[in-house]
């Protein structure tokens, strides 16, 4: 599609009026209503014109920016049979790109038809806008390989102290001197922003005085959540341009497997209200299929589904100027008629097509419908979310036993689930903690969950969380507890960055933010989640900026090829040597030792004059002395730590050291020159 062509549904304001246009193949007819400057009162309600397969049109002259509507629908109310329709409710345009007001659950918006009153008074108004400028069309800034750092929009900064009031918690708040100087010091890549489109609060929240912090409930795909992005799509532009300045870029974290409409009890808001047959997936027997947990699965093998999110890939590619898109519970994206297809028409399009081909594109890899899980099965260029790096890094830091080789196999870019389809490049995303689960801190903090803050008396959320407790819960004021727990994190940070391929880093698990052991903490909109800036630890994350600097230093830990403990070409050290702490090489039988918690990395360069780096794993409690192998020409120094390891190289921690020539080797090795 090229950069300035535009969607064929939506309120499209040209000269001299707006068009209104949407699709339904059930409904026999559609309105607009057109609302006051206010959105409070209903001025017109002018009825679209079919222009058949399914196709609802109306040109409306007089009408400009800033025009505030909603749609409705009328046909069967047969819930039976999965038709919703109702002229009462009034629906919210798939297609609008800006709304007047945040959304609020009421429990109104899911009464029957005949049961209730309009629906108008509770919703939030479209309003449309003047096209923008298409934006020119530039490669994204982030590469595999490279340092994604996910961002909770408004809990990011809501906190910080730095930041004027008015703009904590939004996205221009990102912009802020601030933030980018934050952001550049942790060599950050691109950053993973939640959910930023407009979301509805799940129908059990309210009661308990909470509402959804995360964003994962969305009603329509385009239009961003005023609470977070007042300034509207021109506010996201203009933070995505001062972040592409500072050679950060942007990738929005988007839903588009299911909506906040939810199950058959939920609301109608927009697409249930249009054609609920064509929009989510229903099992043989007429029930909607739930392959999310949420209630609704999106009918992404639909072609007006497709249709409408590409649409909305190509709108924030092409007016906002994103580097790509992570896809939570992406197989619902690759379902056609429930069965993940690789292959599947939604997924190779957003591949051929000319505004996304070059983007960046994540997978969460699993939902939870049959066959659900299927990390390493997406096709190149989509990178994945690895939970498999971070079950292994947790197990092997908890102190479980046989866990050298899974370590390995991580650290080397997890050639087990990324060979077959990756064609010899891994498309891992490692990450050890993220914003579903327990913090980085709070891994070395609780063995177990705490979520009585969100009311459901601590069922909810993952109960095995290879989480670990360095004395007892709450003793933090003990020096020696409080010593053990931020080794670990060094060393969890440690093991992340000396990772191959790309690496995700959540905010504030750099300086050590907790949840207070909390790991379901999306209904938490307040301090349990906001980031405390103040109370930061600074030590950790100065450690973080350092081992970002050697990251950036050493090309070997973001090449996203497989370490297959071979030479390249024109080199005569392999990629990769695995040693034990005497520096043997790990033998068959030292892999499979049960008891064994440490780990020699040495990693070569692209040639023989490049120095090598060695990560010297220890995750046994107990000290141990370390042999790394010499080479004529070269001594090994510390990398980041000031650690001589002639000494007895201490127990859960990890540390780099770096060859460097010896004065005068180099012209001796090139002849003279």
């Amino acid at each position: 599609m090229p950069a300035d062509q535009r969607p064929r549904f939506g309120g499209l304001v040209s000269e001299g009026g707006i068009r209104f246009a949407a699709w339904s193949q059930a409904a026999r007819r559609l309105w607009v209503s057109i609302f006051d400057d206010q959105g409070n009162r209903e001025i017109e309600r002018l009825e679209l014109r079919s222009e058949g397969e399914g196709v609802h049109a109306l040109f409306v002259a007089g009408l400009g920016p800033g025009t505030r509507y909603g749609l409705r629908a009328d046909g069967d109310y047969a819930p039976e049979r999965a038709l919703w329709f109702d002229p009462a409710k009034l629906l919210t345009d798939p297609y609008a790109v800006e709304i007047d007001r945040s959304y609020a659950y009421d429990w109104r918006l899911a009464q029957r038809r005949g049961e209730g009153a309009d629906t108008a008074p509770l919703m939030p108004k479209a309003i449309a806008g003047a096209l923008l400028k298409p934006l020119q069309a530039a490669p994204p800034l982030f590469q595999p390989g490279g340092l994604i750092y996910e961002i909770p929009v408004r809990a990011f900064t809501m906190l910080h102290p730095d930041i004027p009031e008015k703009l904590r918690g939004t996205v221009a708040a990102l912009a802020h001197p601030v933030v980018v100087e934050h952001l550049k010091k942790l060599g950050v890549g691109a950053v993973e922003l939640m959910p930023v489109t407009a979301s509805i609060d799940e129908r059990h929240l309210p009661p308990l005085g909470l509402r959804n912090a995360w964003g994962y409930n969305p009603v329509t795909f385009m239009a961003l959540d005023p609470r977070l992005a007042p300034g509207g799509l021109a506010e996201l532009r203009s933070t995505v341009a001062v972040l592409r300045q500072a050679g950060i870029g942007v990738i929005l974290d988007l839903v588009f497997n299911h909506t906040g409409e939810s199950d058959r009890l939920g609301p109608t808001l927009s697409l249930r209200g249009f054609d609920n047959q064509a929009y989510y997936r229903h099992t043989s027997d007429g029930r909607l299929a739930n392959d999310t947990g949420t209630g609704n699965t999106v009918a992404c093998d639909h072609p007006v589904v497709q249709e409408m999110i590409l649409d909305a890939l190509r709108h924030f590619v092409r007016d906002a100027g994103v580097d790509g898109f992570r896809f939570d519970l992406a197989p619902i994206l690759g379902r056609v008629e429930g069965i993940f297809d690789a292959e599947a028409p939604l997924l190779r399009a957003m591949r051929d097509d000319a505004l996304l081909a070059d983007r960046v594109l994540i997978a969460e890899p699993w939902d939870i419908g049959p066959d659900g899980y299927q990390l390493g099965n997406f096709p190149p260029s989509f990178l994945e979310w690895n939970d498999k790096y971070r079950d292994d890094v947790r197990r092997f830091w908890r102190g479980d036993a046989g866990m050298v080789g899974a370590l390995a196999t991580r650290l080397a870019g997890s050639s087990d689930v990324f060979a077959t389809n990756g064609k010899g490049a891994s498309r891992t995303v490692n990450f050890i903690a993220a914003h579903d689960g327990m913090t980085l801190a709070d891994i070395v903090r609780y063995e177990r969950k705490h979520n009585e803050a969100n009311g459901e008396q601590n069922r909810d959320g993952h109960n095995e969380n290879l989480s670990w407790n360095n004395g007892v819960e709450g003793d933090a004021d003990d020096p020696a507890v409080a010593v053990a727990r931020r080794n670990d994190q060094h060393a969890l940070l440690a093991t992340l960055f000396a990772s191959r391929g790309t690496i995700m880093l959540t905010a504030g698990d750099e300086f050590g933010r907790t949840q207070q052991g909390n790991n379901n903490a999306y209904a938490q909109d307040n301090e349990i989640i906001w980031l405390d800036w103040a109370g930061r630890d600074r030590a950790l994350e100065r450690y973080t900026a350092l081992l970002a600097a050697l990251r950036r230093a050493v090309p070997a830990f973001s090449d996203t090829s497989f370490l297959a403990g071979q030479p390249p070409a024109g080199s005569e050290i392999p990629d990769v040597a695995w040693l034990t702490e005497t520096g043997a090489p790990l033998d068959e039988q030292s892999w499979q030792d049960p008891q064994r918690h440490r780990l020699v990395m040495i990693l070569g360069g692209t040639n023989d004059d490049e120095p090598r780096l060695a990560v010297i794993i220890n995750g046994d409690r107990r000290a141990c002395m370390v042999t790394l192998p010499e080479r004529d020409g070269f001594s090994w120094t510390a990398a980041i730590d000031a650690a001589d390891i002639s000494r007895p190289v201490p127990g859960r921690t990890v540390i780099f050291m770096i060859e460097r020539a010896r004065a005068g080797t180099r012209e001796k090795r090139n002849g003279g020159r």
